[in-house]
């Protein structure tokens, strides 16, 4: 008995360490494209990474292609990508984050409810919706009623991106949450509204925030919906009713002129480093205010 248990042992023992240095395996192998993406943007894209990429708008094609002549840096930056960037994505926060919780909380609160099923079969519909797709919505919405491009339009087609994340992080944060917390909050005398807004959401804060901010680095970096809404501006641009550019749009022209294509590499590690950071601040809020 003693020689079959010990032989059985160390056959799982075996069996263990096999697949874990499977596992790893595999997870080398899939980094390995990771690393090099980051080691090509970071090769191609240092070179332009100055003080001008962030207090400078976008150089012309001909300013371009004589600095390219004389071998030195294009002159010039992606303000203008920068701020119109922050100023869409300040937009659909307010629409997104709002509606989002309220719908989450909705979900939670009654899910066997048909409404409930409903909708949250529409958001996960809507999460596989193509970009572009919401985009030309978006144009037909918006673009057309106020007779051009503007920051707002851009602003509704990535809010509508990010609401599915944020309804799906809120209901399950909220399932999260013993129930016994809900049920004393009642207990103590609270309005169910108040005992939703003081006790439910400030303890399912890191499920909330994290959901949101994933949500807000995963739109961060779209093109489609924006070339139909926002269009894009050569000149910084805080007229949320006028045309405005960002950095993903700065990117697409970038490409598309010769002369401009050293500054798409500076522009997607810019780009790459604010989705990182925001990841990487998600990942410690969630550590850190997790719920228990």
């Amino acid at each position: 008995m003693k020689k079959r248990l010990t032989s059985t042992a160390k056959f799982r023992l075996t069996k263990s360490k096999v697949f874990f240095w499977g596992v790893c395996t595999l997870s080398g192998i899939t980094m390995i494209p990771l690393f090099l993406i980051l080691w090509e943007l970071v090769k191609k894209g240092y070179k332009q990474f100055n003080l001008s990429l962030f207090t400078e708008v976008a150089p012309t094609s001909m300013e371009a292609m004589l600095a390219r002549i004389s071998d030195s840096p294009i002159p010039g930056g992606i303000l203008n990508g920068i701020t119109g960037t922050l100023l869409i994505l300040s937009i659909a926060i307010v629409i997104a984050i709002p509606i989002g919780i309220m719908t989450g909380v909705y979900l939670a609160e009654n899910p066997k409810k048909k409404l409930a099923n409903l909708v949250r079969n529409l958001s996960d519909l809507l999460q596989g919706i193509p970009s572009i797709v919401i985009g030309v919505v978006v144009y037909i919405w918006v673009v057309i009623p106020m007779s051009g491009y503007s920051a707002l339009a851009g602003s509704v087609a990535l809010a509508i991106m990010m609401l599915p994340m944020i309804i799906r992080s809120t209901e399950e944060s909220l399932k999260m949450l013993p129930a016994s917390l809900k049920e004393a909050a009642l207990a103590l005398g609270g309005s169910y509204t108040s005992v939703v807004v003081r006790v439910l959401l400030p303890s399912a804060f890191s499920g909330l925030f994290t959901g949101s901010l994933l949500a807000i680095s995963r739109v961060m970096g779209e093109t489609a919906p924006l070339l139909v809404t926002a269009l894009g501006a050569a000149s910084v641009n805080w007229n949320a009713t006028s045309p405005t550019s960002a950095i993903s749009l700065l990117i697409w022209e970038f490409y598309n002129d010769p002369n401009l294509a050293d500054l798409v590499w500076s522009s997607s590690l810019l780009l790459l480093l604010f989705v990182l950071g925001i990841n990487l601040l998600a990942k410690r809020i969630a550590k850190k205010w997790k719920i228990q």
